[in-house]
């Protein structure tokens, strides 16, 4: 089969493409043809960083985390799928698991569901790792509907789907970005927008919560941001972290009694840590797609499988609205 695979960590141009063995399936997994990939920051991390990473995936490598594509063939012991269903899933690409920048890839079946019916292949592609994230930190943060909460970087990857999932739960939901472009997405994805570059956490604290604070904040941003994740929550608030490598002062989380909620959606596909909670949230992914109309945002870009190299470059750039989306087949 035809795959990208890198022989060293750098730039975007250690991709190469090369005829490899099709990978056999094996009890509990599924052999799947796949039709679409999406690049997530996590990607360009590993293509990067390599062994700095505890996570990285051995070389000669295949990277890539999500996909959409159709079964053909089924393990022992799988009982939920049939060859022919069209899936989507984040199931590869880290440690040992060769990722979906190939023609084919084996998945653990716990980590896959039926693709939404109603998104394309490019579109069910796009969200299995910022849908992920975005449930498992709304969920974890105890989100109910009536609450104010806030998401930093709305326009981004994870933040806009972590909007429109808050949407779903029946929040009030505020957005950060800067940009008129951004401000314009957030605003259609039935956020309020709010321009950080005109407007400090004081100002839009009090104008939106006179002064209280949000319920929640959803930080897609991280790193020193989070300090304006506490200032802008409410007393006893939530914070959820996606990015929270980073050393900071606690103080004020301490002083307003804040509960901080890190998310790394990895863990159960790098650890085989409860990975059905994966298949579950998908699941549950679906049925809001089908029912309520979260849909994922695409960059107007397009690349095929020869591109990865280009579509890396474009996600580095910090160009892209929405998220960059690769065809394979």
């Amino acid at each position: 089969m035809k795959a990208m695979i890198i022989n060293a960590f750098g730039s975007p141009d250690v991709f190469k493409k090369v005829t490899v063995k099709k990978p056999t399936i094996k009890s509990g997994h599924v052999l799947i043809k796949i039709s679409a990939t999406s690049v997530n920051t996590v990607d360009t991390m590993l293509r990067e960083m390599g062994e700095e990473l505890p996570f990285s995936p051995p070389l000669p490598a295949i990277l890539g985390m999500d996909f959409s594509g159709t079964i053909e063939e089924i393990g022992d012991g799988v009982t939920d799928y049939k060859i022919g269903d069209e899936v989507y899933g984040c199931a590869g690409g880290l440690a040992n698991l060769p990722g979906t920048l190939a023609e084919y890839m084996v998945s653990d079946a716990k980590l896959i569901a039926l693709k939404p019916s109603n998104l394309s292949m490019r579109e069910a592609a796009a969200l299995p790792l910022v849908g992920i994230t975005a449930y498992e930190g709304w969920q974890r943060a105890g989100i109910q509907a009536g609450q104010r909460v806030l998401v930093h970087g709305g326009s981004g990857g994870v933040g806009h789907i972590a909007l429109q999932l808050a949407k779903h739960f029946g929040s009030d939901v505020f957005s950060t970005g800067s940009g008129e472009p951004q401000m314009k997405m957030i605003e259609q994805l039935g956020a309020t927008p709010i321009n950080y570059k005109k407007e400090s956490v004081e100002d839009y604290v009090q104008k939106y919560t006179k002064g209280d604070g949000f319920n929640i904040v959803f930080d897609s941003v991280g790193g020193t941001n989070m300090l304006n994740s506490f200032q802008a929550s409410a007393l006893n608030g939530q914070v959820i972290s996606t990015v929270a490598m980073v050393e900071l002062d606690l103080t004020t989380a301490h002083l307003k009694g804040l509960s901080l909620h890190v998310v790394f959606m990895l863990i159960p596909m790098l650890h085989n840590f409860y990975r059905e909670k994966h298949g579950v949230i998908l699941k549950a992914l679906k049925s809001i797609v089908e029912e309520d109309g979260l849909r994922p945002v695409l960059d107007e870009t397009s690349y095929g499988l020869a591109d990865i190299g280009k579509a890396h470059e474009r996600l580095a750039s910090g160009q892209a609205m929405g998220k960059v989306v690769v065809t394979i087949d």
